[in-house]
């Protein structure tokens, strides 16, 4: 039977500092008896000799120091089952769909270990999202960490919910699954998220973790790691290919400042915690897939750039640790463009070895290469136009400013629900925008290549 200490110090913020005490585990379950009778959770932030600081969950308010703590033994685990598809949760992982209670096949500890790189897979499996400037630029690979960076009131939700719905392999017997994790949005993006995931059907093959902005920032804390220990054990137990959706980490890491402050700790960049890379590596590096294993975990992190400043340190943390950034232009969503992601700023660093003959086409890395040097060579006229005059240009330079607008009104743009495959859709895109750029132009593409898939040589 465990100890009641009533040696409560001093309480800050979410936190309590009990003093005392027996040796007690980083990562510890704790039970608060408050003077009412009610009770909180709670668990262990900080251990040493004399202190143990415990964050609670509910929050601290009716606690004082006559309140009781019981140090439980045992960390936060999560109930697993296969049956947890199709279901929506709280962001302690308790169901709130008004469904029945999740019968576990076992109870698995949320803080996972990154995958041992000696026993990492190398991805290069594609993912088709259906999102043209994705699938077609900035490929999306099995086992891959690709962040899109956004900013506030842009449209990164329906991006996310348009990637949960159409995420596929191709030509792959395996199952895939998507588990979708929102931190800290608010009652009415919780109410869209689900009404979307129930009237596109998506939720049957869908896991979702809902943390709600009215909630504890210290629940903010633990779930992406109950999403990502969910992931794990349908990817490496059952097999399946997991895509997990993690938005917004902004919110994440404004959590992770609050419990900082509670703790009066250093504050780093920004007042952000020093072991701030730290914390966010620990997520991003369960990613991946293992050697003899069936089944892969793949993550989507969005976060919303405070003031579009991608040199702030939660963007840019997030940058050195995953492979690549898809980045969401405000100027293109002035013009109505949907999905606004801009092109040249994006990279998907692992797109090569998801992409040619056997995945998505031969023609592909040939094409993405023309169409990103002739859209930069666009981009950089129309700067030129805005001094000298359109009429001043080349007709050279005159198409590939043609080319520019056609590009992002027919490749960039699509509608929220249209899903396009890789090769009829996007591909066939490209090249048909191509095909109005004079010949002489096409600098990145082989002439065998040219020959089999120009609109010019294959109409003839």
């Amino acid at each position: 039977m465990q100890k009641e200490y009533k040696t409560i110090k001093e309480i800050s913020g979410p936190l309590v500092f009990v003093e005392k005490t027996e040796p007690v585990g980083y990562g510890e379950l704790v039970q608060i008896a408050m003077p009412d009778g009610t009770t909180k959770r709670g668990q262990v932030l900080d251990t040493s000799s004399d202190i143990v600081v415990v964050q609670v969950f509910e929050g601290t308010t009716g606690i004082d120091r006559a309140s009781g703590v019981k140090f439980l033994g045992e960390t936060i685990k999560l109930s697993v089952s296969k049956d947890m598809l199709g279901r929506i949760l709280s962001g302690a992982g308790e169901p709130i769909d008004g469904g029945a209670p999740i019968i576990p096949d076992e109870r698995r500890e949320i803080i996972g270990a990154a995958i041992n790189p000696y026993s990492r897979d190398s991805p290069q499996e594609f993912i088709q999202t259906g999102i043209s400037t994705i699938d077609g630029l900035n490929t999306l690979v099995m086992g891959q960490k690709l962040p899109i960076f956004s900013g506030s009131g842009l449209p990164h939700n329906d991006i996310a919910l348009q990637i949960a719905r159409q995420s596929r392999t191709l030509g792959s017997e395996r199952e895939f699954a998507v588990v979708f994790c929102a931190m800290g949005i608010t009652n009415e993006e919780a109410h869209y998220f689900m009404s979307d995931f129930e009237r596109t059907g998506a939720l049957s093959r869908a896991v979702v973790f809902m943390n709600l902005a009215s909630d504890p920032a210290v629940e903010r804390l633990i779930t992406p790691r109950l999403a990502l220990t969910a992931a794990e054990y349908l990817a490496f137990d059952h097999g399946y290919d997991i895509l997990v959706i993690l938005t917004d980490m902004t919110n994440y890491c404004e959590a992770l400042r609050q419990i900082g402050a509670a703790r009066e700790e250093v504050p780093g960049r920004r007042g952000y915690p020093g072991y701030m890379y730290t914390d966010l590596a620990q997520n991003y590096e369960r990613a991946g897939l293992i050697k003899g294993k069936k089944g892969s975990v793949t993550q989507i992190p969005i976060l919303t750039m405070p003031g579009d400043d991608i040199t702030h340190p939660i963007p840019d943390l997030t940058g050195y640790i995953t492979e690549g950034q898809v980045v969401i232009s405000r100027d293109l969503h002035r013009k109505g463009i949907y999905p606004p992601i801009i092109v040249l700023p994006s990279l998907s660093r692992l797109m090569n070895a998801g992409i040619g003959e056997g995945q998505t086409r031969e023609d592909h890395k040939q094409l993405s290469d023309q169409l990103y040097a002739a859209y930069a060579e666009g981009v950089d006229l129309r700067g030129l136009v805005a001094i000298v005059g359109k009429e001043a240009l080349s007709e050279r330079d005159q198409k590939l400013l043609e080319f520019a607008d056609e590009f992002e009104d027919r490749f960039v743009r699509q509608a929220r629900d249209e899903d396009r495959d890789i090769a009829e859709a996007t591909l066939e895109t490209g090249w048909d925008l191509l095909s109005k750029l004079p010949e002489s132009a096409l600098t990145r593409i082989d002439r065998k290549t040219l020959e089999k898939y120009h609109p010019a040589y294959r109409d003839k």
